[in-house]
């Protein structure tokens, strides 16, 4: 069964376009990598919660929306292999010069983890 990666992020509005260049150029290291699927989501219908929700999950501030996005590995083994091939890529790839290539979002408040699924439907 197949292994997903899963992020949430808040990205200030006014650097949509931004995260969406930015994505599309990590996204296709992914794919280089081995992704079968990669789903990026901007917020559409996030309400506040009770207890806990999206945007206090990531701490979201008034000006910023929230990014669902997942990565479809193969497996997990697959998803390792890529990390470790893409860490090595990391010294000598100019995508990840964030000089060239900014990240458009606080990636310190970005929430991610690996996940098995446990049954799929089509």
């Amino acid at each position: 069964m197949t292994y997903i990666d899963g992020f949430v992020i808040a990205v200030p509005n006014e650097n949509k376009e931004k995260f969406v260049e930015h994505a599309e150029l990590m996204d296709s290291i992914f794919m280089d990598h081995g992704a079968l699927r990669i789903m990026e989501c901007w917020e559409d219908d996030v309400k506040v919660g009770v207890n806990t929700d999206f945007r206090r999950a990531v701490d979201a501030k008034d000006n910023e929306s929230i990014v669902f996005s997942w990565v479809e590995w193969p497996d997990k083994e697959s998803r390792e292999e890529a990390y470790r091939q893409m860490e090595e890529l990391m010294k000598t790839d100019e995508r990840f010069d964030e000089t060239k290539f900014p990240v458009p979002f606080d990636g310190a408040r970005m929430i991610y983890g690996g996940f098995a699924p446990v049954f799929s439907l089509p």
